[in-house]
């Protein structure tokens, strides 16, 4: 993918691009937001990632300008400011995922995957009361669940996680990304509770019919593949 990084943090900028060069990445780095702006504007990219405190322009002020531009490219944003109310801000604005500093590499590897598969025509996933992947299918008024025509009997939780992952549509989902879906956690290096579920999940709708829906991408996450 060609990508687009704004961050003038020449430690946290070099060392995104090492390491997003080293995925087999074209990375444009720059350092000033009126120089995004226009770089955004005028080349094609497959996933922006903005930080939000830059010099010349801001990246939410960069993001609402390509917006206002009609640029519809996922926005990343790779920031400090973790806040609730800045995250919210940021996605109100059309941000699509937020990244708070410090952060994994590979959770920030697995983050531009996904968005860089995202589906860009309307009529996505979430607009639906059925969700089907596969031969599951998830009836989300009356919060039912279904494999091969059988009954599957999943808890609250359970049902929300299968949801996120199918929602997801193929792109890996990190476990923080789970804890904030399912839980409306913040990450917490000491739960073990995706894991837990994901277990329990994969009891229900796995074991019995004798294959994997679920996989478990190593020092990433996980994904339904359809």
């Amino acid at each position: 993918m060609r990508l687009l990084v704004l961050e003038d943090d020449a430690e946290i900028g070099q060392w995104v691009y090492d390491g997003l060069s080293r995925e087999g990445h074209v990375v444009d780095w720059l350092k000033d937001g009126r120089e995004a702006l226009a770089a955004g504007t005028v080349n094609f990219y497959d996933v922006l990632i903005l930080d939000r405190m830059t010099p010349g322009l801001d990246g939410l002020s960069v993001l609402k300008a390509l917006r206002a531009a009609k640029v519809a490219t996922p926005v990343l944003f790779l920031t400090a400011m973790g806040d609730v109310d800045d995250r919210v801000e940021g996605l109100e604005a059309g941000g699509d995922d937020y990244l708070t500093k410090p952060f994994a590499f590979s959770e920030l590897r697995a983050r531009v995957s996904a968005l860089g598969r995202r589906p860009a025509q309307a009529g996505s996933v979430s607009e639906q009361t059925h969700l089907v992947v596969r031969d599951i299918e998830l009836d989300l008024l009356k919060r039912k669940c279904s494999r091969a025509g059988q009954d599957v009997d999943l808890n609250g939780k359970e049902f929300a996680l299968l949801e996120a992952l199918i929602r997801a549509n193929g792109r890996i989902q990190t476990r923080n990304m789970l804890l904030e879906k399912v839980w409306n956690m913040n990450f917490d290096p000491t739960t073990s509770v995706v894991e837990t579920h994901i277990s329990r999940l994969r009891g229900k709708i796995e074991k019995p019919f004798g294959d994997t829906v679920i996989k478990t991408v190593r020092g990433a996450g996980y994904v339904i593949e359809s």
